[in-house]
């Protein structure tokens, strides 16, 4: 079975607020709890300073995401397929 086929979005999870940690943590590849306690610590110190980097932060995220979008693997295959046949054709065209 496909695990990211049944994914849901970050923000539409139940168990998370914007997504922001777990989206940070997958893009530069560490565990999204290692941003979470830092942040929970912060709310005891400082919870409206707080809110306003973790908002702050999701906007980053969401402009990341949409200005730079992840390529699927089907869109991958797709555009490698493609190049292989217009270098195929390339090929072909040398040949001659």
């Amino acid at each position: 079975m496909d695990a990211q086929g049944n994914q849901v979005a970050l923000p539409m999870r139940a168990h998370t607020i914007l997504g922001v940690c777990e989206a940070i943590g997958e893009d530069f590849g560490f565990n999204p709890v290692l941003l979470r306690v830092p942040f929970a610590a912060t709310v005891l110190w400082s919870p409206t300073l707080t809110l306003a980097i973790y908002f702050a932060l999701g906007a980053v995220v969401l402009a990341s995401r949409l200005l730079f979008p992840r390529v699927r693997p089907a869109q991958a295959e797709a555009s490698a397929r493609e190049f292989s046949a217009a270098n195929e054709q390339r090929q072909l065209a040398n040949a001659a």
